[in-house]
């Protein structure tokens, strides 16, 4: 079995920490002025937050990032964008044809 590591621990907690002075906040055993009134606990949450919120967006980078450069292939829309290009090049190769007759 698996140790699970200690920061991962440490996250959860304080993950449910804030999820229940949230729940406390809105269902009203905690008062409002209590929360703001605790400067230090609205920086640490301020900053927790914010710093999740960075990991995620790194995550969602990374995802994104691995999604555009794992596909080898063309997509259906840059293949037609292809053809279409081959197609424009053969009817300006055949106006030139028509313009050099002329």
């Amino acid at each position: 079995m698996r140790k699970i590591p200690l920061p991962l621990i440490l996250v959860g907690i304080i993950v449910i920490v804030i999820g229940v002075l949230s729940l406390g906040i809105m269902s009203g055993f905690i008062p409002l002025s209590d929360v703001f009134g605790s400067f230090i606990t609205f920086v640490f949450t301020l900053v927790f937050i914010t710093v999740l919120a960075i990991i995620g967006a790194v995550f969602v980078g990374m995802f994104i990032s691995h999604r555009v450069f794992s596909t080898r292939q063309f997509t259906t829309f840059e293949e037609e964008m292809l053809k279409m290009k081959s197609d424009v090049e053969e009817i300006k190769e055949m106006v030139e044809e028509l313009q050099e007759e002329e």
